[in-house]
């Protein structure tokens, strides 16, 4: 079943937690990313965690293998159930944020590594200023970038829900995507450009949708998520 992250772009942890509080009961799980992150630090994981959410670390670690390792050992030690890291980085450094995560964890169960493919908010037309990488289309790319996360031991990919039907078939149904660009009106008004409704992502096979501005800048942000739930109910 799809489950609905909610992205807390915020700037300090007062707003983004009284905004949790608000969806409890209604999404169990929230996404910290940099901006917030960077104000209050792993601290904020935490505080999360305390009021039962279970949350994902969107910091995208992309640097010199060991650098991502402690990164990455540091994230799960601060209880992030879910973390990401830049597929662009390689085998050695994808390895490496293994590493990091299995031995926070030790033997208990651990937590989600995904590989970044290419960002939601980019096109053809970025994606043509890395030489090269724009021949054959925007997809392929991705897929590719998807299919070296499977043969690097990585548990899934954060992907644009454009491209989640051709991830599940190149590397399987139990691989995971996770698609932030979800719209459910179908169009961005907004930096994102690879948009997906809710519906459509789930019938894809979408594991995690990551819900930022249509919800926690709504008039009524419990009930807006409560329609985007529906929609991957109708969508499922």
């Amino acid at each position: 079943m799809s489950e609905l992250v909610v992205a807390l772009d915020y700037p300090d942890a007062r707003s983004a937690l009284d905004m949790a509080r608000t969806l409890r009961g209604t999404a169990a799980w929230m996404k910290v990313g940099l901006e917030l992150y960077c104000a209050e630090g792993p601290g904020m994981v935490r505080q999360l965690k305390d009021l039962g959410f279970s949350v994902f670390l969107d910091l995208k670690f992309f640097d010199i293998p060991n650098t991502v390792r402690g990164a990455v050992r540091s994230a799960v030690r601060a209880g992030a159930d879910m973390v990401n890291v830049h597929t662009l980085g390689g085998r050695r450094m994808v390895e490496a944020a293994i590493e990091g995560r299995d031995e926070a964890k030790g033997s208990g169960a651990k937590p989600l590594l995904l590989g970044v493919t290419i960002l939601t908010s980019m096109d053809h037309e970025d994606l043509g200023l890395i030489g090269g990488a724009g021949e054959g289309g925007i997809g392929n790319v991705v897929i590719d970038l998807a299919q070296r996360a499977k043969a690097y031991y990585l548990d899934g990919v954060v992907c644009s829900g454009l491209e989640v039907a051709g991830i599940k078939q190149a590397c399987g149904s139990a691989f995971l995507c996770l698609t932030p660009g979800i719209r459910p009106g179908g169009e961005s008004g907004d930096d994102q450009r690879r948009v997906v409704t809710p519906g459509q992502a789930v019938a894809d096979g979408s594991n995690f949708l990551v819900v930022g501005r249509p919800i926690t800048q709504a008039a009524d942000p419990a009930g807006a998520a409560l329609q985007v739930l529906e929609q991957m109910t109708r969508g499922a």
